[in-house]
């Protein structure tokens, strides 16, 4: 299909049979990869500002590294990627911009390699297209710098499709072997449930195909990366299946769950909607959303008729299944489960988009140019406003925690120290304090192990708003603060 987004690469020059060094034509693929990382990266750390402070999840994953405050409780479903991930700066350094930068750049060369392994299966253009089209959604921009799994199952998703693929048409191709497995045990390493639904499609693809290496290889990178989640389910959990009923419990019962409408409810800069409930977002805001699949198809439809059928089929099926749990088997939402379908439901769209802009006549092709870079320009508009909204929320919420933290050190609530109740987890990572919870998904102490610690060790319960203190708090002495209201024991030779 001449013009079309899967138009043959590596055409000559047509004034003779003159090619390009071996380095230029390297340069030439690589180089809109390496825009698109470049100003992916520069983007995070311009809009998220690195000083945005940790939040919740993030206090449990840094803390297990961190000798800032003692490990928050791993409750069954986190995985130990994310915690290993920023070893390399929590472990020394408790300062924040630091990681948030680690992260942005580390996101970048990921996403830079990730549509690097797709080099010969789309054209560069359609690849640099799709990067930008994923780096430019606000949950893209949020989560990249964040110590959180979703971003790494996505980039990890995108790059084992594209070495399946790479494999499956070239037995000899060893980069690529290596490559599925690296990226499968990415995405077990920091997710492995995910993991699996997002190469579902790749596993029966190679039993239908009979191409028992690539089985092999895929199945040993996501064996390599799930076995240290695994070995913890038996040493810490109770086994693996007690590990994942665990896991199914605390989110609220994996079954039939419609979670479609919670997915566009949070799509207006709700990092976590549970209970998902008030009215939708304005269209203009969830637009790009109903737009995401039909475009797909569309692309789906266009490399059909070009006979470049898998690159665009596969990618389109994995995202799906990596979707499906989230929007029909789990009953509360958050943006960032479905980065992993974003990142590999771009390509699709990329080459859809590619070929309106090329379709054939000059009217036609202005007509589209013209709506394509319009719906385009509105989309990059509607998702800065997202982000920069989300970013100012979400930067109060943390400094907020940062100000009920030095009123604590304040009330002599100073390390070694415990805090429980309402939001211990983060606000106890921010005072350098252990957390605890008699119930609900923390559930790791008893109230009688709370008391007597307070005999010997500072203890803070913190209280919301019209809610009663837990029984051994209440003759403690408290203060309100920020909507709380601080219940303490501090022994007496700890003031």
């Amino acid at each position: 299909m001449s013009g079309s987004a899967h138009a043959t690469l590596g055409r000559t020059r047509r004034g003779g049979p003159w090619t390009a060094p071996r380095g230029t034509r390297r340069a030439r693929a690589e180089g809109p990869l390496a825009v698109v990382a470049a100003v992916f990266t520069l983007a995070q750390l311009l809009l998220v500002r690195p000083g945005m402070g940790l939040g919740w999840d993030e206090t449990v994953y840094v803390s297990q590294v961190s000798p800032h405050a003692p490990a928050a409780f791993f409750s069954a479903p986190r995985a130990r990627g994310v915690s290993l991930l920023v070893a390399p700066v929590a472990a020394w350094s408790s300062s924040t911009p630091l990681l948030r930068i680690y992260l942005a750049v580390l996101s970048g060369l990921a996403l830079f390699l990730a549509l690097r392994a797709w080099r010969g299966l789309f054209p560069v253009r359609v690849l640099a297209l799709a990067g930008a089209l994923f780096a430019s959604l606000w949950v893209t921009l949020f989560y990249g710098p964040q110590a959180m799994p979703n971003y790494w199952v996505a980039v990890g998703a995108l790059a084992a499709v594209a070495c399946f693929l790479r494999a499956v048409a070239d037995r000899t191709d060893r980069a690529a072997l290596w490559g599925l497995a690296a990226s499968g045990a990415l995405m077990a390493w920091m997710r492995p449930t995910d993991a699996v639904w997002a190469t579902l499609p790749l596993l029966v693809l190679a039993l239908w195909r009979r191409r028992w290496h690539l089985l092999g290889v895929l199945l040993a990178g996501l064996a390599a990366g799930a076995a240290d989640w695994v070995v913890e389910a038996y040493v810490s959990y109770g086994g693996l299946a007690r590990r994942l009923a665990d896991g199914s419990a605390i989110q609220g019962g994996l079954g039939w769950h419609v979670a479609v409408a919670d997915q566009l409810r949070s799509l207006g800069g709700r990092a976590l909607c549970r209970p998902c409930t008030g009215a939708l977002p304005h269209p203009l805001l969830t637009l790009w959303w109903f737009a995401l699949p039909l475009l797909a198809v569309l692309g789906l439809v266009v490399a059909v008729r070009a006979r470049c059928t898998p690159a665009t089929l596969v990618p389109l099926a994995c995202g799906a299944t990596v979707a499906f749990p989230y929007l029909f088997m789990i009953g509360y939402a958050a943006p960032r489960f479905l980065l992993p379908a974003y990142a590999l439901l771009a390509l699709p769209v990329a080459g859809a988009l590619a070929h309106l802009v090329t379709v054939p006549g000059r009217t036609r092709r202005t007509v589209a140019v013209t709506l394509v870079t319009l719906g385009l320009a509105v989309h990059l508009a509607v998702q800065l406003g997202v982000l920069v909204h989300t970013v100012d929320r979400t930067t109060a919420s943390h400094r907020g925690w940062t100000r009920t933290a030095a009123e604590l050190h304040r009330l002599g609530v100073r390390p070694p120290c415990l805090l429980t109740g309402h939001e211990s987890v983060p606000i106890a990572f921010y005072a350098g304090c252990s957390s605890a919870a008699t119930a609900g998904h923390n559930a790791n102490s008893t109230a009688r192990d709370i008391a007597r610690t307070a005999d010997r060790t500072p203890v803070a319960t913190l209280v919301a708003a019209g809610s009663r203190p837990p029984a051994y708090a209440r003759d403690w002495p408290s203060v309100p603060f920020a909507g709380l209201r601080i219940h303490y024991a501090v022994p007496a030779g700890r003031r």
